[in-house]
């Protein structure tokens, strides 16, 4: 589809909308400007006035035209990241409501495209000046979400405002990446390895991180933060062996202070990794947390994905880690896969809850570059069947006492919808909440690792380590080096805050 920028240059929110509303369509800027003619396009206009400025969508699709105008109040507003807040929000709006009246189905989301809705809901109340009500109610009336989807979106911003509460200024979450499966599955596009091609390179990448680990404590230390929560996730950190886990682990604890640790979680993502011996090394470190993935209960879709695991060893998987009740455990799954069907995505939530998991959580199929589905083609289950899976999910969820407690969008999902934590009362993540909310800093060691920082107003510096495990290991110094920046950032900001 064509693209027409008229006093603005909002690229990003062009790109966004017409991803979601017109998925088959892809921008185009034309170097000449014939206006909208007879090929489908979208001409996006801003006028400012005194008081006003008013978002103009020209849509030329099906060969339909037609107009829609959206203003917003702007005097006494700068130049800057509000009225630029301010400006694309109408713009979007406007591209939303013109895609509505040329035949798009309205999106679950509404006109919504972020990655975060709840923060965006606490955006209305906290930026915006609106009552709890009143933002809900906006999200319903003006940006078109619906009642099933908003009300996600509350539970996921209360989720987080009782989390903010729980934490001090000082406080900050630990991420350690272990990029190691032993297979690659099908919709995967993360930066990992497969185990068999490189399980000789995980001590010498154990090194490397004990490395990076000492950096980063010190700098902990000197920033004057307290570690509240720890992840270590992947790849399939239990593609490890025992002894290499007690090595990684062990290496955690006399590098970094503990002490004001709530939750320490580690993803055994794949059950056919998951064994007594690693679970009673985990324990023996304090580890209170881990992930059983099944992705799915149907051994035909697993076959479908690559996952080369049953449903039978899932089930043997979360046996074990009963065996341990330190343990809560946590359980994804994803609707959308090849293969799957309304029903049978239904008896895989029933027999995931049955099996007692502590957190589900409901992932829609996200299709991502480098992955096998998009590669080949792969065919999908459409929007309105993954639209029935994840709401007899919630279904099944809510009877069964679990509820929303943190939740996230992706580019490229099925149906545009979503993926949410579910708890029970008393387990929710703290650090799936802080990462999703960006409520705390989040340190990131190992590859691919993305650090961020944060300060009152947001995400404000990010420090990003090498992706692939050999890169990072060949510039492990420099990475350890980049780690004073924390120390830079935070002996810089006013005190009292995070």
């Amino acid at each position: 589809m064509y693209i027409f920028l008229r006093n603005n240059d909002y690229r990003y929110a062009a790109e966004q909308m017409l991803l979601m509303l017109f998925p088959e369509e892809r921008p185009v800027y034309p170097s000449a400007d014939p206006g909208l003619r007879e090929e489908n396009a979208v001409e996006l206009e801003l006028k400012h006035g005194k008081t006003y400025t008013t978002a103009v969508c020209r849509l030329r699709y099906d060969r339909r035209t037609v107009q829609k105008h959206v203003r917003a109040r702007t005097d006494g507003i700068r130049a800057g990241e509000e009225r630029a807040r301010i400006e694309q929000r109408i713009l979007k709006l406007a591209f939303y409501r013109a895609a509505l009246d040329v035949g798009v189905p309205k999106p679950e989301w509404g006109c919504l495209t972020g990655v975060r809705p709840a923060k965006f809901l606490a955006g209305l109340m906290q930026k915006d000046g609106l009552t709890e009500t009143a933002a809900v109610r906006m999200l319903t009336e003006t940006f078109g979400v619906s009642k099933e989807r908003a009300s996600l979106a509350l539970a996921a911003e209360r989720a987080a405002a009782r989390a903010k509460a729980a934490l001090a200024p000082q406080d900050v979450c630990l991420y350690i990446g272990i990029p190691f499966c032993p297979t690659r599955c099908a919709y995967c596009s993360f930066v990992s390895v497969d185990a068999p091609k490189l399980l000789k390179s995980i001590p010498d990448y154990l090194n490397a991180l004990e490395q990076e680990m000492r950096s980063t404590a010190a700098a902990v230390k000197a920033a004057g933060r307290r570690i509240v929560a720890v992840y270590i996730g992947g790849g399939t950190p239990t593609t490890l062996s025992a002894p290499e886990l007690d090595r990684l682990l062990a290496d955690t604890k006399a590098c970094f202070d503990l002490s004001a640790c709530r939750e320490f979680t580690v993803e055994a993502g794949r059950p056919d990794t998951v064994t007594e011996e690693k679970l009673a090394v985990l324990v023996s470190h304090g580890v209170n947390r881990v992930s059983v993935n099944p992705q799915t209960m149907s051994d035909a879709v697993l076959e479908e994905i690559g996952r080369h695991h049953t449903a039978a060893e899932v089930r043997e998987a979360v046996a074990m880690v009963k065996k341990f009740p330190q343990l809560a455990f946590n359980m994804d799954l994803i609707a959308g896969l090849p293969g799957d069907t309304p029903e049978s995505f239904s008896d895989t939530v029933r027999e995931v809850i049955a099996l007692g998991a502590e957190n589900i959580t409901v992932h829609t199929l996200a299709l991502k570059k480098g992955s096998r589905f998009l590669t080949e083609g792969t065919a999908l289950p459409d929007g309105k069947a993954v639209g029935e899976m994840l709401g007899d999910a919630r279904e099944k969820l809510e009877a069964a006492g679990y509820a929303p407690y943190y939740l996230y969008r992706q580019k490229f999902m099925s149906g545009s919808f979503e993926n949410v934590g579910w708890t029970k009362p008393g387990y929710e993540n703290l650090y799936n909440i802080c990462i999703m909310e960006e409520l705390c800093g989040i340190l990131a060691v190992g590859a691919g690792g993305s650090t961020k920082l944060t300060a009152p107003g947001g995400v404000v510096k990010r420090l990003m380590a090498p992706k692939y495990p050999r890169e990072y290991m060949d510039r492990i110094a420099r990475t350890c080096a980049e780690k004073d920046e924390i120390v830079r950032f935070y002996n810089s900001e006013p005190k009292g805050t995070n």
